[in-house]
């Protein structure tokens, strides 16, 4: 059936549109298994790492350091 025919027990009804199945077949392909051409990942990958964890930190403390001695040199 083509999106002009007319399905007779739809006569009289206005708002007549095609099921899920008939809109979404329109566009799938013949074999819609095939393998995705560019996959999304999804498979096992690296966990991530903060490289810069202990480098920062030691940056904080050094500041902080900094900031305290200068209060107790000149109050």
């Amino acid at each position: 059936m083509t999106s002009h025919d007319i399905d007779p027990g739809s006569v009289g009804r206005r708002d007549v549109r095609p099921t899920d199945e008939e809109f979404y077949a329109s566009d799938r392909p013949e074999n819609p298994a095939l393998p995705e051409d560019r996959p999304r990942g999804g498979g096992p990958g690296e966990p991530l790492r903060h490289r810069g964890t202990w480098s920062v930190m030691m940056i904080v403390l050094f500041v902080l350091l900094v900031l305290f001695v200068g209060m107790w040199a000149f109050p």
